[in-house]
């Protein structure tokens, strides 16, 4: 196993220029629109021998497992997964590799410095829209096969590499696991947002209940512009909302003493949280008048074992207890979306052959950083029980988070390369 895990680091080393090529031609594209990106993932693929589909879908009809989303939060459109199969020589694990094509909506208004559509490589650095989120997970798994193709080795197990929708809810990787798409395991690729590369590899997904929150006040009954004085007779919303904000607090510190997770509890000191992060009132801004209603954003965080279903009983019963202690509080809970937790423990096969990759890769022994909420390695778990990892190089502002000038580490990018294709080879055998 040795000397074919060295044919591939030797082979994904020759083939490092090209592997950031592809990278900056799927950055180009994107100025064709998604389909131009979906068609260059499926030709790649194609001469690398594998059987190519592309299979369109409707977010709205996918089947879900523990999860759901409003349809407001959802994408309508329907979209196009691409679908590759190489199918090993017998004997092997099979493996689902998938990282998602589409990135945040491009704003002609950026202000980046760097040309966002242009892959310009800075100081080590490939800029480009989308690049970390997620088109190098794209590249690398394509990169990573075509590595071990040219090291000589053929997997024994079959290795598919799915290209799949993600943003707003897209479902793309739900579409091909209740669509007939299975293996032993697999593989989310997507850089590491927390500044540590290939170092960091997920392994544990809190689940998370995205919570609208109305507080509706009455306004008082006059026609004056002002309400300034008429206010003792109105139901002032904001007031109201303190006891809403209060019943949160206390169901957030009744939820912390209760619910723990080794992993979490060690990382961070806590496994479950209740965030309030935004709260506005929906009137017209005017300090003399009285708003007709306030509205909450809510986000909580639980850990894998929890049940959305559960979850969001424990938000309706607050919210309820509060109701009984003021007959004049009219509050109502919007549930926007919920996704369920899930892990794969330290002893699971996959976590030792990745560990060992990412080793072999880097130098570096991989740790599990438990903090990644909601992230997607728990589709293939929650949705179909195959166990999952996730792992990527070096990123850094992105722009779903409000930066500019997204990057990826070029250096990590062909580092991770090698290390998805010392995977291959460890998980489903080589011949």
């Amino acid at each position: 196993m040795d000397s074919i895990a060295t044919k591939v680091d030797q082979a994904a080393e020759a083939h490092g220029e090209a592997a950031v090529g592809f990278l900056r031609d799927l950055i180009r594209l994107q100025a064709q629109g998604e389909e131009a990106v979906q068609a260059r993932i499926a030709t790649a693929c194609e001469e690398l021998g594998c059987v190519v589909e592309k299979r369109r879908y409707k977010p709205a009809s996918v089947m879900l497992k523990e999860e759901f989303a409003s349809d407001a939060a959802m994408a309508a459109e329907e979209r196009e997964a691409v679908l590759a199969r190489f199918p090993g020589s017998g004997g092997g694990r099979s493996v689902i590799f998938f990282a998602h094509p589409d990135g945040e909506p491009f704003q002609p208004q950026h202000g980046w410095v760097h040309d966002p559509l242009a892959g310009e490589i800075d100081k080590g650095r490939m800029y480009g829209w989308g690049v970390a989120d997620d088109l190098a997970g794209v590249a690398t798994m394509v990169e990573a096969l075509r590595a071990v193709l040219a090291a000589g080795v053929k997997p024994k197990g079959d290795v598919i590499m799915a290209s799949t929708p993600s943003k707003r809810h897209a479902r793309g990787v739900h579409a091909l696991l209740h669509g007939g798409v299975h293996a032993d395991a697999a593989v989310y690729l997507h850089p590491a947002e927390s500044g540590v590369g290939m170092r960091e590899v997920k392994a544990l997904a809190s689940g998370q209940l995205i919570i609208r929150i109305i507080v509706k006040g009455r306004l008082p009954d006059t026609q004056e512009p002002g309400h300034a004085a008429f206010a003792h007779t109105a139901i002032n919303p904001i007031m109201k909302a303190q006891q809403v904000l209060a019943a949160l607090a206390a169901l957030d510190a009744k939820r912390g003493a209760r619910v723990h997770h080794p992993a979490l509890d060690a990382a961070i000191g806590r496994s479950t949280n209740l965030l309030v992060g935004d709260f506005k009132t929906l009137g017209d801004g005017r300090a003399a008048r009285v708003p007709p209603a306030v509205q909450l954003s809510c986000a909580l965080a639980f850990p894998p074992g929890e049940r959305l279903a559960d979850v969001q009983a424990e938000v309706e019963a607050a919210l309820a207890e509060a109701r009984a202690a003021d007959p004049e509080l009219n509050v109502e809970a919007i549930f926007l979306s919920g996704v369920t937790g899930a892990e794969v423990p330290l002893d699971h096969p996959l976590w030792v052959e990745t560990s060992a990759a990412v080793l072999r890769g880097t130098g570096t022994a991989p740790h599990i950083n438990p903090l990644h909420t909601s992230s997607d390695i728990r589709n293939p778990m929650v949705q179909s029980g195959i166990p999952c990892v996730g792992l990527g190089p070096l990123c850094g502002d992105l722009t779903q988070n409000g930066g500019r000038d997204e990057w990826v580490d070029v250096a990590d990018y062909r580092r991770g390369v090698a290390v998805v294709a010392a995977l291959i080879a460890g998980w489903c055998g080589a011949a």
